[in-house]
């Protein structure tokens, strides 16, 4: 899915984020003080926290009939494409350490495979370049706001879901005018230049065309929506929650997500774990592992700790195993 980047709040994460910034990457930006507040400056933290589940690699693993599994355990080691960029879902602090939602389901699967976490190799993968990691072996599965389609499954397999996202608003924790798309007549609302959400507003009429604001990152939106100049930033809820629960005192996700006019149901992101293509002995492994961590609320305690955070509440989505 989209991608957003964080930038830290110490003036040697800054110059790390202006080195991140020449490479084009997205950025998370310091939180104002909303104006007339009175309230002393609050900024984001940049340090990764856990929400503090233990992965204890399992022992006596076999998985008949899967090639990626046999690499695994060959190599004594596992490699996941992730994000580092999405905070409480794939991110990277400045110290190098690694937390969120994502991360500590790449984690959980890591362990149930009898990988420990500590022998986990990370790859940062970018999204238009996730099948083609996959296909090639580069990783053996990839843990990333990677929503599963028909399209995608021609090149690789999913298991999951194990999040189901959907389009809803970011706004400002004091702002109670705005309760979900139907409110958002007279307002600002800012996405990503050329995002599905934002071309979804525009087609739908849900605010004046001038009031539609576009930047190449979602970070640039929150920062304008921090100062008071947007009212809305919309996305996957999931990203919008990493940004709430970073500045909880300033931001909260409206919680109303966008429905289809003509089902009246959410537009919804289904993010999968990808898998190489034929390694369906895998692929049932990776989907009881998530349907035990659902039924002993491992998923739970796992969401909790990261975008539940925002204040959010979400529960594990039922699994479409094929």
């Amino acid at each position: 899915m989209r991608i957003t980047r964080i930038v830290a709040m110490t003036a040697a994460v800054a110059t790390l984020s202006l080195g991140l910034a020449a490479c084009g990457k997205e950025g998370t930006p310091t939180p104002e003080t909303p104006a007339g507040s009175g309230a002393a400056p609050q900024a984001a933290s940049d340090a990764c926290t856990s929400s503090g589940t233990s992965f204890a690699p399992a022992s006596g693993v076999a998985i008949a009939g899967s090639p990626t599994f046999e690499k695994i355990k060959s190599a004594g080691k596992v490699v996941i494409g992730v994000k580092f960029d999405q905070p409480n879902l794939g991110y990277k602090d400045a110290s190098g350490k690694r937390c969120g939602f994502d991360i500590e389901i790449a984690q959980l699967i890591a362990s149930k495979l009898g990988v420990d976490p500590a022998k986990i190799e990370y790859k940062e993968i970018a999204s238009a370049n996730r099948e083609t990691a996959i296909k090639g072996g580069e990783v053996d599965y990839y843990v990333g706001t990677y929503s599963i389609t028909e399209k995608r499954k021609a090149d690789v397999s999913f298991a999951g879901p194990y999040f189901v996202a959907a389009q809803d608003l970011l706004v400002r924790k004091d702002d109670t005018s705005i309760t979900g798309s139907s409110s958002l007549q007279g307002k600002k609302v800012c996405s990503a230049t050329g995002s599905t959400p934002i071309q979804r507003v525009r087609d739908q009429k849900l605010t004046d065309a001038g009031n539609i604001v576009e930047f190449k990152t979602y970070s640039e939106c929150v920062s304008q929506l921090i100062d008071k100049k947007v009212d809305a930033v919309t996305t996957d809820d999931a990203i919008l929650k990493g940004y709430a629960a970073q500045n909880q005192s300033l931001l909260k996700v409206v919680g109303s997500p966008f429905t289809d006019p003509a089902t009246g149901r959410p537009y919804p992101e289904k993010y999968g774990i990808g898998l190489a293509h034929d390694d369906k002995a895998l692929r049932d492994f990776v989907n009881a592992a998530l349907e035990k961590a659902e039924q002993d609320g491992t998923w739970q305690k796992i969401y909790d700790g990261t975008l539940g955070k925002s204040g959010s509440a979400a529960t594990a989505p039922a699994l479409e195993k094929y």
